[in-house]
């Protein structure tokens, strides 16, 4: 594949300011005057608007998804066909989560069966991490797209030339970041080997 690197350049540093400023409502700033599915569809498109242009005319959730999610207990049941900030709250967290982590999985993190208190607890903190992360992820950007960029001074052996590498790093990155999510939130719960392995 062949990519214009003068365009790719102009993009990351467009997107890369754009992830910077991008916030997760707060908790207060989410309504809760209960709202009917096609105007949680729309907040929805809304609070989560950092997707390529490319991609906006795709639905990235739908009713019929949010409806599952009810349906299999992954969050609060709507009160009388309305959905309120702990719902919300709650769809916010999924679709943000599940581009790495199974929705199953997802259940340990924030599970459906918890006061609204204790949802705004891990809504709140959750929105913080997401705002640490996402500059932590643009400072890795910075280094391993740093030829591309034009910043060799931070050229590291994860650096690449390529678009084409950089697509791979990151597809890759994604992979594993996954999967190690997935690992960790599978040791909830489990007791540590008493038998010593010989490991360090």
């Amino acid at each position: 594949m062949q990519y214009d690197t003068s365009f790719v350049e102009m993009k990351l540093r467009r997107w890369e300011k754009y992830i910077n400023e991008f916030r997760l409502p707060a908790w207060e700033d989410i309504p809760d005057l209960g709202l009917y599915m096609e105007q949680v569809l729309a907040l929805l498109t809304e609070y989560l608007d950092y997707l390529p242009p490319e991609l906006k005319d795709e639905q990235f959730i739908t009713a019929a998804t949010i409806n599952n999610y009810v349906r299999n207990r992954y969050m609060p049941k709507p009160f009388k066909k309305k959905y309120y900030r702990v719902h919300i709250a709650y769809l916010v967290m999924i679709c943000t989560l599940k581009q790495s982590l199974t929705i199953a999985t997802l259940t340990k993190m924030i599970p459906n069966d918890i006061p609204e208190e204790r949802v705004k607890e891990i809504y709140t903190a959750y929105r913080e991490r997401h705002r640490i992360a996402a500059e932590f992820f643009v400072e890795t950007v910075r280094v391993i797209a740093a030829p591309i960029l034009g910043h060799e001074e931070r050229r590291t052996a994860a650096s690449v030339d390529e678009t084409s590498d950089l697509i791979s790093t990151y597809a890759i990155i994604s992979g594993l970041s996954g999967l190690l999510a997935e690992k960790l939130l599978l040791l909830e719960d489990k007791p540590a080997e008493t038998k010593n392995t010989g490991e360090e």
